[in-house]
């Protein structure tokens, strides 16, 4: 199975979404039908997401500004509160009743679920209450997929002591496909994909991605999301995938993993 229409690979795979915030906005019908094709195609699905529009707003109704960092937001004392309420409360139990009403039975996670996500504070200093992801409890993620149940896990860690910690969802989406053993991370975009010369790229490398941002081919905001997804091949994913709604869109891989 793979994103790309022009393909037509059979066997059934293990398969991380990353939604960012801004895509929740405006989750569209289609997605929620190729899911559910996906998921009829025997594939295992983790949802994975943000929520940064919502935090946003959130803050500034608190009087808080938001700052980020090197791609991270740094999160106070007082925000830390803000954000995990936004992300567990609110965006979290919207994406679960949005594919519970699409005929996806689904459950919300978070960090302190199961001890999903043990963290430690990854630099206080500098970014406040983020965390740096010790460990993952797969064997829960495991069970709910064995149930053919998807697990819906928003971006908040949580410390030994019960402390909770802030996690960048590009971050939690790797570490939760490292750790499940995904064949693909597929990051959610406003975009379909790469567009060289005005065409969508179906299957492109690392290098060929480097040179097309160094000839000015790839540019603005796409830039973040294909070192993104290139740390996360980096790191051991297989193939990463950046894709629209449609669930279509442009395969990332280093040469031969798709042979």
């Amino acid at each position: 199975m793979t994103t790309s229409k022009s393909m037509h690979h059979t066997e059934h795979k293990r398969i991380v979404i990353k939604l960012g915030g801004s895509m929740l906005e405006r989750i569209s019908d289609e997605f929620f039908t190729n899911f559910n094709e996906m998921r009829n195609e025997g594939n295992e699905i983790i949802i994975v997401h943000g929520g940064g529009p919502f935090i946003n707003e959130a803050l500034k109704e608190n009087g808080i500004e938001s700052k980020i960092d090197n791609g991270i937001r740094v999160t106070c004392e007082k925000s830390i509160s803000i954000v995990k309420q936004v992300l567990i409360g609110d965006v979290n139990t919207s994406l679960v009743h949005q594919l519970n009403q699409n005929g996806i039975e689904a459950i919300g996670l978070n960090g302190f679920d199961g001890k999903l996500l043990e963290c430690s504070i990854l630099d206080e200093k500098r970014y406040g209450f983020v965390g740096d992801i010790q460990s993952v409890n797969k064997t829960m993620i495991e069970k709910l997929l064995a149930a053919n149940i998807v697990p819906v896990i928003t971006c908040i860690g949580s410390t030994n002591d019960g402390h909770s910690l802030n996690i960048n969802a590009d971050t939690v989406a790797s570490f939760i496909a490292l750790a499940i053993g995904a064949d693909s991370l597929l990051l959610v975009t406003d975009t379909p994909g790469i567009k060289i010369n005005s065409k969508i790229q179906q299957i492109v490398s690392p290098e060929q991605v480097a040179n097309w941002i160094e000839d000015g081919d790839i540019y603005g905001g796409m830039i973040p999301k294909v070192n993104a997804a290139i740390a996360c091949l980096d790191a051991g994913v297989p193939t990463v995938q950046v894709v629209d709604q449609y669930l279509t869109g442009t395969i990332i891989a280093y040469e031969g993993v798709l042979n």
